[in-house]
């Protein structure tokens, strides 16, 4: 039976509900495989071909861990470096840490690092409900308490900035810095239309492995868990977080990032307590696959500068 409309005369009609099914259920069921595709030609002046290496061959060892129930998949340091700083890479929307091997292995000679996949992706357990935003940063809190049980140092993409920003705003014991490489989401521009325009300019700049990474990525963790996941994002509001956020924070941008614009950035490091912004120049939004290399050093310098490398 089709849902109805009360007009002001009493009168009903099913219209207003038919749009709404169509915006809010259609268009996204439309539209989000259309992201998965999102990888493409790395044509662009910013893309760089950089193949995915192995676990192994980055230095990683795959490790299982309960927590609250589930088993959370994680890549860990197989023989991290003496008196190093501890460095948790925190991957983005309806991924897994796979395409953040890149970076990790940039990483590894410098730091202890880890890369989790959060309940609901990658080779997580999948818990039947889908996490919003302060779940998800629920979910890392409690594998940091468990896992590690020390302050660390986090490095996220995209939308792991809201996650981490939510997390360090209500746990601030948890962390000692944050990386926030391409924070997600401009205020104005937070509609499915919005960013399907965004994810297709910066479809150029990635090498076309991405998007086979992102399409297996996607089917492990299943569309209507990526489609909630999304919808969170853009109800999420970390501008009204940034205050709460102690921990020393960089905020990343690629010169020629069409996700994470140049206000926005801006916006969010000048929102945070101890903020600072810094451009890699030629490069656009998925720093941790296509600049491993420019975000490795970036990420060392500044916990250098603080005082925790």
């Amino acid at each position: 039976m089709p849902g109805k409309r009360i007009h002001m005369d009493g009168r009903s009609s099913p219209l207003v509900s038919r749009r709404r099914f169509a915006r809010d259920v259609l268009a996204p069921a439309i539209l989000f495989p259309l992201l998965a595709a999102c990888g493409a030609t790395g044509t662009a002046p910013g893309a760089r071909r950089s193949k995915l290496p192995s676990a192994e061959a980055a230095g990683l060892t795959p490790k299982r861990h309960d927590v609250n129930g589930l088993s959370i998949y994680s890549l860990a340091s197989a023989t991290p470096p003496p008196n190093a700083p501890t460095i948790v890479l925190v991957h983005g929307l309806a991924l897994s840490g796979r395409y953040m091997i890149p970076t990790a292995a940039q990483l590894v000679s410098h730091a202890e690092v880890y890369i989790p996949d959060f309940p609901g992706f990658g080779d997580s357990d999948k818990p039947e409900e889908t996490l919003n935003v302060p779940g998800l940063a629920d979910a890392l809190a409690a594998w940091l308490g468990t896992v590690l049980a020390r302050p660390v140092a986090l490095v996220g993409n995209s939308f792991a900035c809201q996650i981490i920003i939510d997390m360090a705003a209500r746990y601030p014991d948890l962390l000692t810095a944050a990386v926030l490489q391409g924070p997600t989401t401009p205020p104005k521009e937070r509609t499915w239309l919005d960013q399907v325009v965004r994810w297709r300019q910066n479809a150029k700049f990635n090498p076309p492995e991405t998007g086979e990474i992102a399409s297996e990525d996607y089917k492990k963790c299943g569309y209507v868990r990526a489609l909630k996941t999304f919808h969170y994002s853009l109800v999420d509001r970390p501008e009204d977080k940034l205050h709460r956020v102690r921990a020393p924070s960089l905020v990343v941008r690629g010169e020629l990032d069409p996700i994470c614009r140049p206000e926005w950035a801006t916006q969010v490091a000048r929102g945070l307590p101890d903020g600072e912004l810094m451009i890699i120049p030629d490069v656009a939004h998925t720093l941790c696959y296509t600049a491993p290399v420019q975000l490795a050093d970036a990420s060392m310098d500044f916990l250098a500068r603080e005082g925790l490398a």
